[in-house]
């Protein structure tokens, strides 16, 4: 493969990963807490040697995906008057043990396990700030949980739910459409806004990501139409160059 293959096929690789996370973004559209995921290209410089000869430039660059993050504004809430669905109005994650350890999320759907463990709907244990799981009793009938995440019943106040953030968001990799990894330490939220019987929908926006994804598509074919191009062009010269049998 020559320099010139090598660059073209550089950004169709990336702009295949592009159309996989509008593609993503468009099926998370309905799920709870999904926050919408972009993807940030750069350019990778590659410095020739022996350039002396032919002018032009001496540098080649080539298209590098550099990284993914996630947008971090809020969804919209929806209410649903289900009293273990909870929703954050402002900064802070909940925080969920998985078998991999603590997670961190904003799909609140939670409701009472068995055991009265208050979990996520995937069963994960909904942690209080001390990292505990959270239970209720079968006398906890009427539960109510204020903005700051403390929860109480009749029998009195029951614990508290915790909302942290991590010191480095740029550092967090998503586990699936909700969960994410802080891989960095958390510190608690002084006012995470906890409103009960709600939940926070995606921030994906489908318009914008149907047109993100019509526009990579469309970037797609250009880049493809590049490279059959350049391939015309080689098999053009070579059918110059190589001599012509004589009958």
């Amino acid at each position: 493969m020559n320099i010139v293959d090598s660059i073209i096929a550089s950004r169709l690789v990336a702009q295949q990963r592009a159309t996989d996370v509008t593609a993503g973004n468009l099926a998370n559209a309905n799920t709870p807490g999904f926050k919408a995921e972009r993807v940030q290209f750069a350019d990778w410089l590659l410095r020739q040697t022996g350039t002396g000869g032919p002018p032009g430039g001496e540098t080649i660059a080539y298209t590098q995906d550099r990284a993914t993050w996630r947008e971090q504004q809020a969804g919209a809430l929806t209410h649903t008057g289900n009293p273990f669905d909870l929703a954050l109005t402002g900064e802070g994650w909940f925080t969920v043990n998985t078998p991999r350890g603590p997670r961190l999320t904003r799909d609140g759907r939670f409701g009472p396990m068995p055991d009265g463990t208050l979990a996520d709907s995937a069963g994960n244990a909904v942690l209080d700030p001390s990292g505990r799981p959270i239970k209720l009793s079968p006398t906890d009938t009427r539960v109510t949980i204020a903005g700051d995440g403390a929860i109480s019943s009749e029998s009195g106040q029951l614990g508290r739910i915790a909302v942290v953030k991590p010191t480095d968001p740029m550092r967090m990799q998503a586990e699936g459409g909700t969960l994410f990894d802080a891989t960095s330490p958390t510190e608690p939220v002084a006012k995470p806004g906890v409103v009960q019987g709600a939940v926070e929908e995606s921030n994906v926006q489908p318009v914008i990501e149907l047109t993100r994804m019509m526009n990579d598509m469309r970037q797609f074919q250009i880049v493809v139409q590049f490279l059959q191009a350049e391939s015309d062009r080689q098999q053009s010269a070579i059918d110059k160059l190589l001599p012509t049998n004589q009958s």
